[in-house]
């Protein structure tokens, strides 16, 4: 199996890492509707060149009901419900607090792929998954009863995120940067119209230009890279390792807003290491079948599933267009990506 996933999934965790400490100055400017709206729409912003190069920037008109409806619940989850809730609790403790309690979000996510998304996990994995957990609880207990407090926000967002990524990973015949843009416009466009409808508008065009750069960067660059892992290795072991993301958020609050690191931050980095050694060494093979398909997603040609021609030239490194699958019987190591749900 390719590490390109693996590395696309760390380089998402670390942008949206930088979001929180990024987000906390703007608190005084925006509601939390308002701030939430502005970086979902810079996430849009972000990707919507791409999709104009592309020409797919209508392309849900052209997906079918069931692409459509799982589009649709991972904007209503992820894009309506969880920025608003985790901004709620990012009023009530630091940043630093709000981004160890992000961890929630893998065991949301691991949760609903067992028991609703074929998306399972082993034995290795699950113990993965329960180290990443106590790494949270260890942060969380060390920060007090204000962070603690906060982790009830930052729970129910992750809930909803574990949500949005499940349905987000199963989305095929559309592009991570085009699932990116729908979701970043339609639920900041959203968002803002709560925040415009129920609190003054008091920022300055500087702090707007700010809260659309960090959308930009640490919500659609990010999120787009994480549709990317997640479509070749699963919702539930791309969130296992974007549950890095908060500790770039601590590193990056002691770098940009000084705030302190302590032991038990030392203490839970050092679990959540231990705990991704863990999933590295998980391995998953077996003898299934795959019925005759086609479709559309991100893939590269280094796995057996992607054996079609290209015309001269074509075809290099990641890419997406309509492909299609003959059917097929083997074993193999797997993820469960969109092949290999079963």
């Amino acid at each position: 199996m390719s590490l390109h996933p693996v590395l696309t999934a760390l380089l998402a965790a670390a942008l949206f890492g930088a979001a929180t400490p990024a987000c906390k100055p703007l608190l005084a400017a925006f509601s939390s509707f308002q701030l939430a709206g502005l970086l979902y729409l810079g996430a849009a912003l972000a990707t919507f060149p791409v999709l104009l190069l592309r020409g797919e920037a209508f392309s849900p008109l052209r997906m079918d009901r069931r692409n459509r409806g799982l589009l649709l619940s991972a904007v209503g989850w992820g894009g309506f419900l969880g920025p608003v809730l985790l901004l709620c609790g990012l009023k009530a403790a630091s940043a630093a607090s709000v981004s160890l309690w992000l961890n929630l979000e893998l065991a949301a996510t691991a949760v609903l792929g067992a028991l609703f998304f074929k998306d399972k996990l082993g034995a290795l994995g699950w113990a993965a998954a329960a180290g990443i957990l106590a790494a949270s609880a260890t942060l969380a207990w060390g920060d007090g009863p204000a962070a603690r407090n906060a982790g009830l926000w930052v729970a129910a967002a992750c809930l909803c995120w574990g949500a949005d990524n499940q349905c987000t990973a199963l989305i095929d015949g559309m592009s991570p940067a085009g699932t990116t843009f729908w979701k970043g416009a339609i639920a900041g466009t959203f968002n803002l119209v709560l925040g415009l409808e129920f609190s003054p508008w008091l920022a300055a065009p500087g702090q707007i230009a700010w809260a659309l750069a960090v959308g930009a960067l640490a919500y659609g660059a990010s999120i787009a890279l994480y549709i990317s892992a997640a479509q070749r290795i699963g919702a539930t072991r791309g969130q296992l390792l974007f549950s890095s993301a908060p500790f770039f958020g601590v590193l990056f609050s002691w770098l940009l807003l000084a705030e302190r690191l302590t032991v038990y931050h030392a203490a839970a980095g050092a679990i959540l290491v231990a705990s991704l050694g863990l999933l590295a060494g998980e391995r998953h093979e077996h003898s299934h079948a795959h019925a005759e398909q086609e479709h559309s997603h991100a893939h590269s040609h280094d796995d057996p599933h992607h054996a079609h021609e290209h015309p001269e030239g074509a075809g290099a490194g990641v890419h997406s267009h309509p492909h299609r699958h003959r059917a097929l019987t083997h074993a193999h190591r797997h993820w469960p990506d969109l092949h290999h749900r079963h």
